[in-house]
């Protein structure tokens, strides 16, 4: 499954022709849906030759589009091995994950200088990101160690360079560093004992990782986990030999185009890519039958039968999802009283009514109901991830809807979850408590939608008990402030994305003042749902990032963080606020925000705006919510 990447289809017929096609279309200067069909030819389970080809057609794109959709990112490789084989892929796989990559590589045996050295040719480059790979060879894991403490100092020399290494590429290098994790030999050394006896190769390698992990936990680094791919895959599938000794490249070739999907999934992630919502068919996907003909007591589900248990597993994942904070919804073409039935009859149901923010089950076609799903909830369509068992329903989405992604599955019910994971749609490089708790954040949401719908503005705002904290930036919220700073696309108004490191030195900067914002209400806590950043500049400061999750639309919280920023800036003896407006492809909504605010326009260059309120004309209004200075 994943040295073939089944869960994308294969890619058609006239692939080739395609890419020729848009290729000289680009050459041409006709570039109107490129990236359309840039990112469809990447959704096919690709071979080398022909991400090969597709590289050189985004590179051909890149090199005379503007900006687009697709998030422009320079990612550097240094590694102790070769990777020439690696860039073709990693450009091509990009797209998939709505990446427009450039990937430049150190030269070979030269990792260390070109992290430390100022001067180096790979500084020069000046990538977004670095991605740091080792090999058990190089690292000298591979030699026999005569006793543990030679083991141990092995093990710490390696850290010390790679420490040496992220120490000299965080001084230079703009938004983040990324490291792998070791893939240990294959061979045994001493047999199943090799996991407790130190001296080994394997044991070796999994205490390097296990640095490598605090590091990542810690926020020092973001770790793409190539050793447990390799363990997905099998090492006897993951390693070559031969190809070792002779082109030292550190895996098998026909496994690229699976690492290339690992490494840029977590590359979208950090992007704000990764999807949000796993919407889920019913008859055949969370059970086997239909519940209309076959009623509850007909339908296959719970112990007792291997078909049973597969779809109890299907459950079963979409709950711990769910309690990661996936947003669980349903579409299915059902009577709905009839679908609900299982939810609230069925005894061996792992997924209850209450786990599901959005519950579409009619007769309308599949694509409009999750356009509608999206626009419950306020995200995006491209948050969505669709599991249905039916191949004419996906190719409808797939047509449709080509920003949602739907997994291709196979026969057995089984393999669902599997498939459903390995295409790597929810990677997350962080995870913080309050993550824990959105899929519930977005129920809630769906429930004031209702209640919205059914009352007056002023009315419903003041039934809903709002309590907004404001405080500025700190170390014990600092990755959810970097998660929402690169998540957040449509209510943005700079589109700025910071690392935590980054975050970390604003909470100290003199020159900014920094709001993290929270939203509580009777409906639940919304957790952080906005960051601040303005720059003091004397008498006037000027705003950086203004961000907000759009499923606090229309609740007034722009306004109670301008009366905070204009009560602060005050005090301080500033005369004026200065707000930019940066135009992207996703935050159109909020072209007209500072003028609604009474924000006078003072500046306009290509769509790219700037405005200034005098503070001497400001008044704060009365806001229907309780203001909690933390």
């Amino acid at each position: 499954m994943l040295e073939n990447l089944e869960w994308l289809l294969p890619p058609p017929a006239d692939f080739r022709p395609r890419v020729r096609a848009l290729r000289d279309a680009i050459a041409a200067g006709s570039l109107d849906g490129a990236e359309a069909e840039l990112t469809a030819l990447a959704n096919f389970a690709l071979g080398l030759s022909q991400l090969e080809q597709l590289a050189k057609t985004a590179r051909a794109y890149a090199a005379v589009a503007p900006k687009g959709a697709l998030r422009r990112m320079r990612l550097g490789l240094l590694g102790s091995g070769t990777q020439d084989m690696l860039p073709p892929a990693l450009v091509a796989t990009g797209l998939r994950h709505n990446l427009l990559l450039d990937v430049v590589i150190a030269d070979y045996g030269s990792a260390l200088q070109a992290a430390c050295d100022p001067d180096s040719t790979f500084r020069a480059s000046d990538p977004d990101f670095v991605l740091v790979s080792s090999d058990y060879r190089t690292l000298d894991f591979a030699r026999f160690s005569a006793s543990a403490d030679e083991a141990a100092a092995k093990v710490e020399f390696a850290a010390s360079t790679l420490k040496t290494m992220l120490s000299g590429l965080k001084a230079w290098v703009r938004d983040g560093v990324l490291f792998q994790t070791v893939v240990p030999p294959m061979e045994p050394l001493f047999g199943s004992l090799d996991i407790a006896q130190a001296q080994s190769g394997y044991a070796m390698v999994g205490a390097l990782n296990a640095e490598i992990a605090a590091w990542a936990a810690a926020g020092d680094v973001t770790v793409v986990d190539v050793a447990r791919a390799a363990a997905w895959v099998g090492l006897e599938h993951w390693e070559d030999e031969a190809y070792w000794h002779m082109a030292k490249a550190p895996f098998s070739l026909r496994l690229v185009p699976f690492y290339a999907d690992l490494v840029v999934r977590v590359l979208g992630a950090i992007a704000g890519k990764a999807r949000k919502c796993l919407v889920l068919d019913l008859d055949n996907t969370l059970w086997g039958g239909v519940i209309g003909d076959d009623g509850v007591e007909g339908i296959v589900l719970g112990q007792g039968s291997a078909g049973g248990e597969a779809f109890l597993a299907i459950q079963q994942l979409a709950k711990r999802l769910r309690q990661r904070g996936v947003i669980l919804a349903v579409c299915s073409k059902n009577e709905h009283e009839a679908a609900m039935k299982p939810f609230l009859e069925h005894p061996e149901m792992v997924l209850a009514e209450a786990d599901i923010a959005v519950f579409h089950a009619n007769w309308t076609d599949k694509a409009a109901n999750l356009r509608a799903i999206a626009e419950t909830l306020e995200i995006g369509i491209d948050a969505l991830v669709f599991l249905d068992d039916n191949p004419a329903e996906r190719a409808q989405v797939r047509r449709e809807l080509p920003m949602v992604a739907v997994p291709e599955l196979p026969e057995d019910p089984a393999l669902y979850p599997r498939t459903l994971m390995a295409g790597g749609w929810f990677e997350a490089v962080s995870f913080v408590e309050e993550d824990a708790g959105r899929a519930d954040d977005y129920r809630a949401q769906a429930k004031r939608r209702e209640l919205a719908s059914t009352s007056d503005v002023a009315g419903y705002l003041a039934s809903l008990d709002m309590v907004c904290t404001l405080k500025p930036f700190d170390a014990v919220n600092r990755a959810r402030i970097s998660q929402l700073a690169n998540k957040s696309n449509q209510f943005n108004l700079t589109t700025r994305r910071y690392t935590e490191t980054q975050i970390g030195a604003a909470e100290t900067d003199p020159a900014l003042f920094t709001l993290q914002v929270r939203l509580a209400d009777r409906f639940g806590d919304s957790g952080m749902i906005s960051v601040i950043i303005f720059r003091r500049e004397g008498g006037r400061w000027v705003n950086e990032t203004w961000l907000m999750s759009c499923r606090v639309l229309g609740r007034r919280v722009q306004e109670a963080v301008l009366a905070e920023v204009a009560r602060a800036a005050r005090a301080e003896g500033a005369q004026v606020l200065v707000g930019e407006y940066i135009p992207t492809e996703k935050n159109r909504m909020v072209a007209g925000h500072y003028e609604k605010l009474g924000f006078a326009k003072v500046g306009d260059d290509a769509g790219r705006t700037t405005w200034e309120l005098r503070l001497a004309d400001y008044a704060a209004p009365d806001l229907p919510m309780t203001i909690v200075r933390d």
